[in-house]
C-alpha cells in the first residue's frame, strides 16, 4: 500500500491524472485526501468527485468481469472446493440478484465491507451489466459525495480518518460475518 503522505504528494502534484488509478486501488482514502487538496485550491473538488465516481465504476465493473469470468476459469470439481459454487448455489445466487440485486448492490456499496464480495457474486449471478452499473452507481455517489465532503472540511487529519475506515469497515465486516453465521445456524437447526 502507498503511504498516506506520498499519496497526498501525488495528487497535489499531478492532479486527476494521478487521482484516477489510485481511486480505483485505495477508494475511499484516495477521495478524502484529493478533496483535502481541493480545499486547499490544488485541484477542483467537482473533478474529484467526477473522477472517483467513475474510478469507483471502473473497479466494480473490473470486479463483476471477475466473478463473471473467473470461476469459469477452474475446472468443475476444483471451483466447488475452493468457492463452494456448484450448479444449485449458483441458480440460488441467480435468482436472488434477479429479484434483489439492485438492493443488494447499493446495500454492499454503503457497507464498504462487504462491497467487493457483492460485486463478485452479481457478476457471477451474470446479473445483466447496465442495470449492475445503474444500481452501483446508486450507491457510489453518495458515498463519494460523503467521503468528499468528510475530505474537504476534515481532511488535514487524514491519517485519523484512514484509521477510523479502518475500524468502522471491521466492525461491519464483523457484523456481516456474524449474521452469515446466524443465519447459516439457523438453517442448520441450531437455535441461538
Amino acid at each position: 500500500m502507498i503511504g498516506l503522505e506520498t499519496l497526498a504528494g501525488l495528487v497535489q502534484a499531478h492532479g486527476a491524472s494521478v487521482l484516477a488509478p489510485l481511486a480505483v486501488i485505495e477508494g475511499p482514502i484516495v477521495t478524502v485526501i484529493a478533496a483535502h487538496m481541493a480545499a486547499l485550491g490544488h485541484i477542483e473538488l467537482w473533478v474529484v468527485v467526477v473522477v472517483v465516481v467513475l474510478a469507483d465504476l471502473v473497479g466494480d465493473a473490473g470486479l463483476y468481469a471477475l466473478g463473471r469470468g473467473g470461476p469459469g476459469l477452474l475446472h468443475g470439481r476444483w471451483r466447488e472446493r475452493i468457492i463452494g459454487a456448484n450448479a444449485q448455489r449458483l441458480e440460488t445466487l441467480t435468482a436472488h440478484f434477479s429479484e434483489r440485486g439492485g438492493r443488494t448492490l447499493v446495500m454492499g456499496k454503503l457497507t464498504h465491507s462487504a462491497g467487493a464480495l457483492v460485486l463478485l457474486a452479481a457478476g457471477a449471478a451474470r446479473m445483466p451489466f447496465l442495470p449492475f452499473l445503474w444500481f452501483n452507481f446508486l450507491g457510489t455517489l453518495p458515498k463519494s459525495l460523503f467521503f468528499a465532503g468528510v475530505g474537504y472540511t476534515l481532511g488535514q487529519a487524514y491519517s485519523r480518518i484512514d484509521d477510523w475506515l479502518f475500524v468502522v469497515s471491521t466492525g461491519f465486516l464483523v457484523l456481516i460475518a456474524v449474521a452469515v453465521l446466524s443465519l447459516w445456524l439457523r438453517r442448520k437447526g441450531f437455535r441461538t
